[in-house]
């Protein structure tokens, strides 16, 4: 988060602190660092690890072993000017042409709104803006390796590294991965830094967990809460497995570490959840199972290179599970697939069900995402996936994950059709689609079930059953013979805006009996 003002405009914020060179009552607030103290004469070099610790007595012995290897980290660097920082354009202050002495310069200036009348040239290219931020870390090697975030390094020009006893050094970026908001600063010429390591085993919700950081740039803060969910899928990130934490997190704790009582790291503080821009008791971190697989290969590589199967997909929900047969709403549902991916190539179809990849039973969409994306690119996969109401086995071969979005497959041009609006016996009524595939809804029952699941005007149904559908009496037999074959839900392909989705529509079977 770059600013605290900015942070009231947004609910979901990273935990890193910034402030802009000529606003927030300047920098030196976030060049703060602890006094040296006993903290400082642990051994050097040593891997740092908690003692027993009894809660009810407190966890000042926990904190004295693991709090040497926790640092506070600033960043100087430039926003990308086409972003204008974190915010894009949702916030870009520009200051009013004020007298010097007028209070609201005062006010604009304090938020960092920059002076633009006349500052830049018309017709050249804006810089960006400066920054400077404050952040979090915590070593992992004697030699200097520390884990971050990697929005608190992002557009880094200068990373300054603060150990616990104040002593700065300066660090260089060694690899960032955005997909999990990770990243990995070393600073050169360290072998005797002391080091934490990761916990083997996830916790468990109510587990208790110790946080250290480095929160509006009071280096060396402790708090301390329990776990309170698992697997969180937080809105807006690409990566969806957060341990769900109530201890104190606020912004400034980006990539700080999260302690079991053991003294390891369960986790890194990255996301908090607020209405107000400050701790309300959720927050989020990456699990040290990941942050494991991710460091490492930072480290020996400087990317990290992820499976890539090709597909989209989504949930599986009761009904559809329903409508399909299968016992459980588990698995991940394909819906599209491009001609050339690994998917595609294996065999897949949409409609498919993923339930198993090499023996890990597949619960959701996010798990399978994050199932191929442990993979190596060029490595072969069993999937197991239910097709057809039986389960059958499919193996591919993963290609290389990328950021860049696929291109989504082109829709084949379809005559112009007179519209001949036919209401269905399921509460829509359907034209044919004249701009592309499947009939499009012109109407929906208000008290119908397919209001009810969310279905709306505009909606191009694709199939019934798996079944392609192009016109209004396909569609109606379609729903006639999952109705005949004793169902009592029909699954739907469905598209809108371009994106595909699957629905289980429970049928009136009554009329069947």
């Amino acid at each position: 988060m770059r600013s605290n003002f900015l942070a009231r405009s947004r609910k979901w914020v990273g935990a890193s602190a910034l402030a802009i060179l000529v606003g927030l009552g300047g920098g030196t607030a976030f060049m703060a660092a602890s006094a040296p103290t006993a903290f400082a004469q642990v051994t050097p070099a040593a891997q740092v690890t908690g003692p027993a610790v009894n809660p009810a007595a407190g966890f000042a012995d926990l904190v004295e072993a693991v709090k040497p290897a926790v640092v506070s980290i600033i960043v100087q660097g430039r926003d990308d000017p086409a972003s204008n920082s974190d915010f894009g354009n949702q916030f870009n202050p520009q200051l009013p042409d004020l007298p010097e002495d007028n209070p609201l310069r005062k006010f604009f200036e304090q938020f960092g709104a920059p002076d633009n009348r006349g500052s830049i040239p018309r017709g050249e290219r804006p810089q960006g803006r400066k920054f400077v931020a404050a952040g979090s870390g915590f070593a992992i090697s004697a030699d200097g390796y520390v884990v971050t975030n990697n929005h608190v390094v992002r557009n880094a020009t200068k990373v300054t590294v603060v150990l616990d006893n104040g002593d700065e050094h300066d660090a260089t970026v060694v690899g960032t991965d955005e997909r999990t908001d990770l990243a990995v600063v070393k600073i050169d010429g360290m072998s005797d830094m002391p080091f934490v390591s990761f916990a083997d085993d996830q916790p468990r919700v109510g587990d208790w967990v110790v946080a250290v950081g480095n929160p509006f740039g009071f280096g060396g803060s402790v708090t301390a809460g329990i776990v309170s969910a698992l697997g969180r899928d937080v809105q807006g990130s690409a990566y969806g497995d957060f341990l769900q934490i109530d201890a104190a997190i606020n912004t400034g704790n980006s990539g700080g570490p999260a302690f079991n009582l053991d003294g390891e790291v369960v986790g890194v503080n990255s996301e908090i959840y607020t209405p107000n821009g400050g701790n309300v008791g959720i927050a989020f971190a990456i699990p040290a199972s990941t942050v494991k697989q991710v460091t490492a290969s930072l480290i020996e590589n400087g990317v990290v290179t992820r499976g890539f199967l090709g597909v989209s997909i989504q949930d599986v929900t009761r009904d559809i599970a329903d409508s399909v047969g299968l016992d459980s709403a588990k698995g991940a549902l394909v819906t599209q697939l491009n001609d050339d991916s690994p998917g595609a190539k294996a065999g897949l179809k949409s409609g498919d069900i993923i339930t198993n990849v090499d023996g890990t039973e597949i619960d959701d969409a996010i798990s399978l995402s994050r199932t191929i994306a442990s993979k190596a690119p060029g490595s072969n996969v069993e999937l197991t996936v239910w097709r057809d109401r039986a389960e059958t086995k499919v193996t591919a071969t993963l290609g290389t994950l990328t950021e860049q979005q696929p291109e989504q497959p082109e829709k084949p041009v379809q005559p112009d059709q007179p519209a001949a609006p036919t209401p269905s016996s399921v509460g829509i009524t359907l034209v044919p689609n004249a701009d592309g595939e499947g009939l499009l809804i012109q109407d929906v029952e208000e008290d119908s079930v397919a209001a009810e699941k969310g279905f709306s005007v505009g909606d191009a149904i694709l199939e019934v059953d798996n079944k392609p559908v192009a016109t209004a009496e396909e569609f109606e037999s379609a729903i006639t013979a999952v109705k005949d074959s004793g169902r009592g839900t029909a699954l739907i392909k469905a598209e809108r805006n371009g994106a595909v989705r699957f629905i289980g529509l429970p049928l009136d079977t009554t009329s069947n009996g």
